[in-house]
């Protein structure tokens, strides 16, 4: 697997001065969360400053490279391009830098979200919604709830994606619907 220093300078030459720095601070804020939840730090701190690695991708870029690597993209995935970058983002971390299954999973669950998530996926799921350069009223209510209950950080933050997707007009994705169905069941 490739160094921290290897993936923050690979991620740093191809994304944006300001989605490098919200990748800086994913990094940050999963580390906190992965030392209250008992996750392993440097896996943590991996999977932050990579999450967003295709963010910037254009769509038509990603729907070719899903083409070519064998991934699967649902009706939903390809008229939201938003949603495309987190599969993309998690086969370039198990090619490229070689990130274990469970690290691919996070990266690619940290967008909808996913039923079953490991605790990795949640400090992810959570890290990018409340990191320090997200400066809505709600990310620092959604990071005071998940330094004492991830779970219920996760259902809040579902919450609020919901609104906004139903707001915007667009399609939701199956796996948030899930997502919050196990957390409201729970």
């Amino acid at each position: 697997m490739k160094t921290y220093e290897q993936i923050k300078e690979y991620v740093k030459n191809i994304l944006s001065e300001k989605r490098f720095y919200h990748s800086e601070c994913v990094s940050e804020r999963c580390v906190e969360l992965a030392k209250i939840y008992g996750v392993d730090t440097e896996k943590a701190k991996l999977i932050g400053i990579a999450h967003d690695v295709a963010k910037e991708m254009p769509a038509e870029k990603q729907i070719e490279y899903a083409k070519e690597n064998g991934i699967e993209l649902d009706e939903v995935e390809l008229k939201n391009a938003k949603l495309l970058h987190a599969k993309i983002g998690a086969k370039i971390c198990e090619k490229e830098f070689g990130f274990s299954k469970d690290m691919v999973e996070a990266v690619k669950n940290h967008t909808t979200g996913m039923s079953g998530m490991d605790m990795l996926s949640k400090v992810l799921f959570i890290g990018d919604a409340t990191g320090i350069d997200r400066t809505y009223d709600e990310a620092k209510y959604l990071y005071e709830i998940a330094t004492e209950d991830i779970d219920k950080a996760i259902f809040e933050c579902i919450n609020n994606t919901i609104r906004e997707v139903i707001d915007r007009g667009t399609p939701l994705h199956i796996n948030t619907v899930m997502t919050r169905n196990e957390y409201l069941l729970k």
